[in-house]
């Protein structure tokens, strides 16, 4: 085993730390990794300004039981951070429980994603947690169930999860995240209260060049217009 190589009084070699779990034993289809990818550059994006750590995968422990078996959200959001775990995240010790945490589906792992981990993050203090089908025929499951995207709050007063109300169009509102939570196939989109989507720093920045570009050529008709041409300007 590996030992972590903090200087927290609380570190333990976890036995998870260097063998694989259950979950990293089935891997991860190309739609699952796609969008975990995106969710985490979306949120990076957005929180750019603020003191705020996104994970893939990072696995959370919560009791000094070397063999305790993590919880590995696929995404995960822990505002108010700045350090970066060396191999994993004990609660309570480098600090806080994610505020917001993500599941994407796959045939394996659906059943509890919706079943057992609302409960199982409700324990471990996260405030938000969602689970996705990203495929293009969704999984049977979620069709019996009825839908995509489910979602959980935590209820402040009992420390239980609640279903989170849905919209009519399937979306869900995230009250630490500021958006809505919009189902679009293989993508979960983000829109902010003005149903704007929000952007990955990539996609920003491919925003900000049409912007630019649009106005150059506005500039280029207005002195055309005026008998100016304006490939003779320096």
């Amino acid at each position: 085993m590996i030992e972590r190589t903090n200087n927290d009084a609380g570190a333990v070699r976890y036995y998870y730390d260097c063998h694989p779990t259950g979950e990293d034993l089935m891997g991860e289809s190309p739609a699952h990794r796609s969008l975990a990818e995106y969710l985490k550059q979306v949120l990076e994006w957005l929180f750019r300004d603020q003191s705020c750590a996104v994970y893939e995968n990072l696995n959370f422990f919560q009791t000094p039981d070397e063999y305790e078996y993590p919880l590995a959200p696929d995404v995960a959001l822990i505002k108010g951070v700045t350090k970066t775990p060396d191999i994993s995240w004990r609660v309570g010790v480098d600090g806080p429980p994610p505020q917001v945490v993500f599941e994407i589906a796959s045939p394996k792992t659906r059943a509890r994603d919706l079943e057992e981990k609302p409960a199982a993050y409700a324990a471990m203090g996260v405030q938000e947690y969602y689970a996705y089908d990203p495929y293009k025929t969704p999984l049977p499951l979620s069709r019996r169930k009825g839908g995509r995207l489910f979602g959980w709050h935590r209820d402040g007063r009992t420390g239980q999860m609640r279903k989170a109300p849905s919209l009519p169009d399937g979306s869900l509102w995230s009250p630490h995240l500021e958006s809505y939570l919009v189902p679009e196939g293989a993508l979960l989109r983000l829109y902010d209260s003005n149903r704007n989507l929000r952007l990955t720093r990539t996609e920003a920045a491919e925003r900000r060049a049409e912007t630019e570009a649009a106005q150059k050529r506005m500039f280029a008709e207005k002195l055309r217009s005026l008998g100016i041409d304006p490939d003779q300007l320096l």
